[in-house]
C-alpha cells in the first residue's frame, strides 16, 4: 500500500509532467520546452523507482514533498489537516461512546436488549447524508449551530453528532449483543448466589465484555477516517479528508500521498492501541483465549416490513421516471412542490422528482453490476481461504471513500471510477463468506461418500460443492446491493462519481447544498430517498437472518427448542 501511495504520480498512465503543468497553470500550453522543464524541476527524469526511493527515504525525517500546486512543502498541510481530523474524530468518538452506553443500557438493566432494531438502523445511516440533514435542520431551519466552518466549539457540534451517531449505533449494537452473553456466563450466577452487589456484578459483566469488543472499535475508529471526508466537506471543516480530496480533484498528487498517508498510519495506529488495550483487558489468564464478539441476535421480522419499504420505494421511482429529468426551465427555478412539481424543482428548473426516478435506476443499475462482479470473483476466490481472508482484513482497513480518491486520483472522477472503487471493498467479504462455505463443505461427510464411490473432483466441484456454496454467497451479495447503491451515492455526493448532470442520488445531494437555506426540498428529497434506502437494507438483513426466513426442517433454520418450564 506505501508503495501504491508513492507511485500514484505513475498510476495514471499519464506523464507526471502534464499532470504538473496542468495543476499549475490550466492555461499554459503543454509545449514540450514547458515540459522538459518541469521534468527538470522536479527530478521527473529519474524515473518512478528512483523517485519511490527518494519520497520513501524522506519519509522518516517528515520530508513528503512539494505541491504541485503551490509549490509549499506538503508536510505543514497535511499536519494542520491532521490537528483539525483528530479534534473532530475525538469528539465524534466521544458521542459514539454516548450513544452506545444509552442503547447497551437497557440490557444491562434487563439482561435483554429492546433496541437492537435502533442500532441497526443508526449504524445503517451514511455519515454523508446525516451531515446533510443535520446542516439543513440544526443550521437553516433552526439556526442553532454554524452551518460550516471551524473557529470554535459550535463549529464542532453538528460534524460530531454527523460522524458519531452512526458509529455508536454499531458499537451500541455490538455491546447489546455481548453482554447478555457475559451475563449468562456461570460465574455471574455463583456471584449472585453469594450476595455480591448488582452494580459489581455490572461492572465486571462490563470488563467481560470489553476485550472482543475493543478491536471492533479500533474499526470503528477507522471508520471515522471515511466518513470524515464527507462530513468536512459537507460543514467546509479544514480536516487531512477534505484536503485529500482537494487535492484528488487539482491532480495534486504530492498533497494527496501525505494525505493518504496519514490517513493510513492513523488507521495503523488506531488498530495497534486497539490491540494493545485488548492484550491489557483480557490480563495474564485469559490472553490465551479465543475471545470474540458473538454473532448478532437475530431481529424477529416479517416479509411485510422489507416489501413495504421496497414498494413504496419503487412506485416513487416509476412515478419520476415518466417524467424528464434533463429539461431546464429557468421561469421554474426552486419552485416549491406542487401539483406539477411534487417535489419542487432545482436550481435549474429540472423536475426533482424526475431526478429521483432516474437516479435510481442507474444508481441501482451500477450497484447490481459491482454486486454481480463481486459474487463472481468471491467464488473463484473461495477455493483460497488465505488470500480471502487477507483480503478481507485488508478491505476493513480501507473505506471506500479513501479507495474512491486514490482511484480518482488515477482514473479520474466518473462513474466507472466509483464502481471500481466501490467493487475494491466489495468483493473480500463475500470472499471470506465463500470461503468458510467451502471449506465446511469439503469437510461433510457425504462428500467422504461420494469419493468412496468413485465420484471424481470435477463432478464433487459442479454438484456439490458450488451449488452448496453459490446460494447462500448470492443471497449475501443481493443483500449488499442497497449498501453499495449508498456507497456509490456517498462517491457521487463528493464529486468522485457520475460527472453532471446526471441524476445520480449522491450528485442531487452535492447540487443542493448550494440553495440549500432557499429551496431544502431540493436537498431532503435525496436525503429521503437515501435513508429509505438504508431502512430497506437494514430490514432486508434482519428478515434473511429471522428463522422466519427459512422453513421449519431447512438445512439452514435453527432447531425449534420448547422454552423451559417455569419453575414453580
Amino acid at each position: 500500500m506505501l508503495a501504491a501511495v508513492g507511485l500514484l504520480p505513475w498510476l495514471s498512465g499519464r506523464d507526471p509532467a502534464l499532470t504538473v503543468l496542468r495543476a499549475r497553470s490550466a492555461e499554459q500550453e503543454p509545449t514540450a520546452e514547458a515540459l522538459a522543464a518541469v521534468r527538470a524541476d522536479l527530478g521527473l527524469d529519474a524515473g518512478p523507482l528512483t523517485l519511490l526511493g527518494t519520497w520513501l527515504r524522506g519519509l522518516p525525517g517528515g520530508d513528503l514533498g512539494t505541491s504541485w500546486v503551490s509549490g509549499a512543502d506538503v508536510l505543514p498541510s497535511v499536519a494542520a489537516g491532521l490537528r483539525v481530523s483528530l479534534g473532530l474524530m475525538g469528539a465524534a468518538l466521544g458521542v459514539a461512546l454516548v450513544v452506545a452506553a444509552v442503547l447497551a443500557a437497557p440490557t444491562l438493566v434487563r439482561g435483554r436488549g429492546t433496541s437492537g432494531a435502533v442500532a441497526a438502523v443508526l449504524a445503517a445511516l451514511p455519515e454523508f447524508l446525516l451531515a446533510a440533514v443535520l446542516l439543513v435542520v440544526g443550521a437553516v431551519w433552526l439556526g442553532w449551530f454554524p452551518s460550516a466552518g471551524w473557529r470554535g466549539p459550535a463549529h464542532l457540534v453538528l460534524p460530531a453528532l454527523a460522524l458519531g451517531v452512526p458509529a455508536g449505533g454499531l458499537l451500541g449494537r455490538l455491546a447489546a449483543d455481548a453482554i447478555p452473553a457475559v451475563l449468562g456466563e456461570r460465574w455471574v450466577e455463583l456471584w449472585r448466589g453469594s450476595g455480591v452487589s448488582r452494580a459489581r456484578i455490572t461492572l465486571a459483566a462490563l470488563r467481560r465484555a470489553l476485550p472482543p469488543l475493543v478491536p471492533q472499535c479500533g474499526m470503528v475508529v477507522v471508520g471515522l477516517t471515511g466518513g470524515a471526508v464527507a462530513v468536512e466537506t459537507v460543514f467546509a471543516v479544514p480536516g487531512i479528508g477534505r484536503t485529500a480530496l482537494g487535492a484528488a480533484r487539482s491532480q495534486d498528487l504530492p498533497l494527496l500521498q501525505g494525505a493518504v498517508l496519514a490517513l493510513l498510519l492513523l488507521g495503523l495506529s488506531v488498530g495497534a492501541a486497539a490491540a494493545l488495550v485488548r492484550h491489557r483487558l483480557l490480563g495474564p489468564g485469559l490472553r490465551d483465549a479465543a475471545l470474540a464478539p458473538p454473532p448478532p441476535r437475530r431481529v424477529r421480522i416479517g416479509p411485510a416490513v422489507p416489501a413495504v419499504l421496497a414498494a413504496v420505494l419503487v412506485a416513487v421511482v416509476a412515478w419520476g421516471l415518466l417524467r424528464d429529468p434533463y429539461t431546464v426551465d429557468t421561469a421554474a427555478r426552486l419552485a416549491p412542490p406542487s401539483p406539477a412539481h411534487p417535489l419542487g424543482t432545482d436550481g435549474l428548473g429540472r423536475d426533482v422528482l424526475a431526478r429521483l426516478g432516474h437516479g435510481a435506476a442507474s444508481t441501482a443499475g451500477t450497484a447490481a453490476a459491482v454486486c454481480a462482479l463481486s459474487l463472481v470473483v468471491a467464488l473463484l476466490l473461495g477455493f483460497l481461504p488465505g488470500v480471502a481472508a487477507g483480503a478481507a482484513d485488508v478491505a476493513n482497513a480501507l473505506p471506500p471513500v479513501v479507495v474512491g480518491i486514490l482511484v480518482a486520483a488515477v482514473a479520474g472522477p466518473g462513474t466507472g471510477g466509483a464502481a471500481t472503487a466501490v467493487a475494491l471493498v466489495s468483493w473480500p467479504p463475500l470472499a471470506a463468506h465463500a470461503a468458510a462455505l467451502v471449506q465446511e463443505v469439503r469437510a461433510s461427510g457425504f462428500l467422504l461418500a461420494q469419493r468412496a464411490i468413485g465420484a471424481g473432483p470435477g463432478w464433487v466441484l459442479t454438484r456439490h460443492v458450488l451449488p452448496s456454496v453459490a446460494g447462500p454467497v448470492a443471497r449475501h451479495a443481493v443483500l449488499r446491493l442497497p449498501g453499495v447503491a449508498l456507497a456509490l451515492a456517498s462517491l457521487g455526493f463528493l464529486g468522485l462519481g457520475a460527472p453532471p448532470p446526471s441524476p445520480e442520488w449522491g450528485l442531487l445531494l452535492d447540487e443542493s447544498r448550494a440553495y440549500v437555506e432557499r429551496a431544502p426540498w431540493a436537498a431532503l428529497a435525496p436525503a429521503v430517498a437515501l435513508a429509505w434506502l438504508a431502512a430497506l437494507a437494514v430490514s432486508l438483513a434482519a428478515y434473511a437472518s429471522s428463522d422466519r426466513a427459512r422453513p421449519a426442517g431447512h438445512p439452514g433454520a435453527a432447531p425449534r427448542v420448547r422454552p423451559p418450564s417455569p419453575a414453580p
